[in-house]
């Protein structure tokens, strides 16, 4: 079973969003659980602080590297075999083939920052994988953690329901995901592509494979790159006719 524990400041959060749908079905049947963790209980004066001002000045409040230190070495020793991640915008982006190695996994800890941020000792004193959804900033960890919790729900056995459900998704192969289309047939003038109605499934998978490539080229073209398309294909699609020698 996948287990998961969140090192936060706002266990009630939690299960959130999680507790419904396909990922509140699958909490329900047991094929995967999760226990908040409040930080606060590994504070040690009567405040129960986990901040204080930041080193050289500046707004805000740094979360401090003790207190977590305390709550990530509880948790390492409950879970030594999970990775520990940590969610904040320094981090590396979420990738759809880490989230594929968190999910076969057999469960992930993450730490959930706030305010400013977390003293950057705890970093370096902790083998932590700072993780970052997006290159936009939240209130805080706990939301990004939810996303990487989602992410890796679904791709579990029996989560979906046919195995192959997330096989043509986006960034599944290094490609945004074909248009999809359903009835009715026209809407407001607009009908289904024909090449969609003919039945014939060569015709169609050609069809989705050009249209990934061509909204990935022209969406996404760091995707594009990154696919090797863009090595094939220049980004504006014209092709480069070989000169005579």
């Amino acid at each position: 079973m996948f287990a998961a524990t969140i090192l936060t400041l706002y266990p009630e959060m939690f299960p959130g969003p999680l507790g419904i749908s396909l990922a509140g079905r699958a909490l329900a049947e047991g094929r995967w659980s999760i226990e908040p963790v409040q930080i606060r209980d590994y504070a040690t004066d009567r405040h129960r602080s986990v901040d204080d001002t930041p080193a050289g000045g500046g707004a805000g409040m740094v979360m401090r590297a003790d207190v977590l230190a305390r709550a990530v070495d509880a948790a390492l020793d409950r879970r030594p075999d999970v990775p520990l991640l940590a969610m904040t915008p320094r981090g590396r982006p979420l990738s759809q083939e880490r989230v594929r190695t968190l999910a076969a996994g057999p469960g992930v800890t993450i730490l959930c920052g706030r305010f400013e941020g977390i003293d950057e000792r705890l970093f370096e004193g902790r083998a932590i994988e700072q993780v970052s959804v997006g290159d936009y900033v939240l209130s805080g960890g706990e939301m990004a953690a939810m996303v990487v919790l989602d992410a890796c729900i679904r791709l579990l056995p029996g989560v979906m329901g046919a195995a192959s459900s997330g096989d043509d998704e986006s960034f599944e192969t290094g490609l945004l995901e074909y248009p999809q289309y359903t009835r009715p047939v026209e809407w407001e003038g607009r009908t289904i592509p024909e090449v969609l109605r003919s039945g014939d499934h060569a015709a169609v998978n050609a069809w989705r494979h050009a249209r990934a490539e061509a909204d990935t080229r022209s969406r996404r073209p760091d995707l594009w790159e990154r696919h090797g398309g863009a090595r094939i294909h220049p980004p504006s699609g014209a092709r480069h006719e070989k000169k005579d020698r």
